[in-house]
């Protein structure tokens, strides 16, 4: 029932509430359902799935591309601007999908941008031309953009901050269990049913993850957090912009992207060296990354729950979290052990120890969402992603660059942990106390 046009303070309510609807900001009222202790697992779960689906499709064209390359006569600078065209839309959306993530209702925005990439994906079977294929990857990395700004700002507004740290790990641990699957399934699938089908089956199936994302996630939610009810209500109308020359910000952009420059020089560089250095066969390099990034990924959730139960049990959350943070990075020095052991045996060993790194993956999320204002976590999350790959588009050139005037690997990997432990002073001395910043 609309209030009496006498009652002009009760129709700006009512209009405040309809906009709300629409808002995933402002969907943690009073009169939004809280969401069960079951049911929040539930939906760490199937960011998980989406997570791992997510790495599962942007890789797919890595294994595809010789049958590709093949069959539409590609020539090698073609096949370059093929496989980066996914990032230039990846890295651009970063920002502007945070933004969203802040503002709109979150189950139609991730299930929106879910099913914008699995189409993506699936379409790419019927390219018949570079320019279709360019066109399929650049759409591909608009909808995959909402997996880390959308399930962090998910993870914060589900769980309390001192209960951050596994989930956060375990929906990202399906990143890299996307690609021990890749390495097993992708090339089964090519060689079985060829590059079109595959793109096929694993766009147009992976559309079946839209139906329990909505059947759970609720239509509203109260946030688990108080800071945010407070940020809600007193909510400043200046520029939201404006946070993204926040102290803290910049601090953990520039370490999220030396985190993520060592998680790309084992990403797009273990496999070769691993073939060219170590001379192992495809198929045993192949079993040794997918258990190097196993290993990192399983890490994830264990460090953030380590630093979860650290923290009920009375620890300073700063110290605890960026002590782990401190400790996992130190074992990137493992890398530059693994290459410089002559015995191959050993060389795994360090390198699995160097994938210890990942317990720090869970903390770093949750290092944002304590410092970011409530409301703007996720545009915090978009510029942090952002930086992490702008790492990714460096480290491979990098390294490429070094291993052509070194003749050896050595320099490239070992620059990798040092840009790793150099994170750590932006960490320690940009980033201060984990508590929100005033919007």
């Amino acid at each position: 029932m609309w209030p009496h046009t006498g009652q002009p303070e009760l129709w700006i309510r009512r209009v405040n509430q309809i906009i709300s609807s629409a808002t995933n900001g402002r969907e943690t009222g009073s009169d939004a359902p809280d969401v069960s202790n079951k049911r929040r697992w539930v939906i760490v779960g199937l960011l998980f799935a989406a997570s791992l689906i997510n790495y599962l499709d942007r890789a797919t064209i890595s294994f595809a591309l010789p049958l590709i390359s093949t069959d539409l006569h590609l020539a090698p600078a073609t096949k370059g601007l093929l496989l980066s065209s996914f990032f230039w839309s990846y890295a651009l959306m970063q920002i502007p999908i945070g933004w969203c993530a802040d503002r709109f209702n979150l189950r139609w925005l991730y299930a929106g941008a879910f099913a914008v990439w699995s189409l993506a994906q699936g379409l790419t079977g019927l390219a018949g031309s570079l320019a279709v294929l360019v066109g399929f990857r650049i759409l591909l990395g608009v909808g995959e953009s909402i997996y880390l700004p959308g399930g962090t700002k998910i993870v914060s507004l589900l769980f309390a901050r001192k209960d951050r740290g596994l989930p956060s790990g375990l929906f990202d641990f399906g990143t890299r269990t996307g690609l021990v699957l890749e390495g097993v399934l992708v090339p089964w699938l090519l060689v079985r049913y060829g590059w079109r089908h595959t793109f096929l089956v694993l766009g147009f199936a992976a559309l079946a993850w839209l139906a329990p994302w909505l059947w759970v996630f609720p239509r509203r939610m109260r946030s688990r957090n108080r800071d945010f009810a407070t940020a809600q209500s007193g909510r400043s109308t200046g520029n939201r912009w404006s946070v993204l020359v926040d102290r803290n910000l910049l601090g953990i952009c520039l370490g999220f992207f030396c985190f993520d420059y060592y998680w790309y020089v084992l990403v797009t560089w273990l496999p070769d060296y691993l073939v060219t250095v170590r001379h192992l066969s495809m198929l045993r390099a192949g079993l040794t990354a997918s258990l190097a990034f196993f290993t990192f990924g399983i890490a994830e959730p264990i460090g953030g729950w380590i630093a979860d139960s650290l923290i009920r049990r009375g620890w300073d959350e700063t110290r605890t979290r960026k002590g782990i943070v401190t400790a996992a990075f130190c074992m990137g020095l493992l890398l530059i052990a693994a290459i410089r052991v002559s015995d191959t045996g050993m060389a795994i060993g360090f390198l699995i120890g160097a994938c210890l790194v990942g317990f720090s993956t869970g903390n770093l999320l949750v290092i944002l969402q304590c410092c970011a204002p409530p409301e703007q976590v996720g545009i915090w999350t978009g510029a942090e992603n952002f930086a992490g790959n702008l790492a990714g588009i460096i480290a491979p050139l990098a390294i490429g660059v070094l291993i052509k005037e070194s003749g050896s690997y050595i320099p490239g990997f070992a620059l990798g942990s040092i840009v790793l432990l150099a994170g750590l002073l932006a960490y320690w001395f940009l980033v201060g106390e984990l508590k929100p910043r005033a919007s």
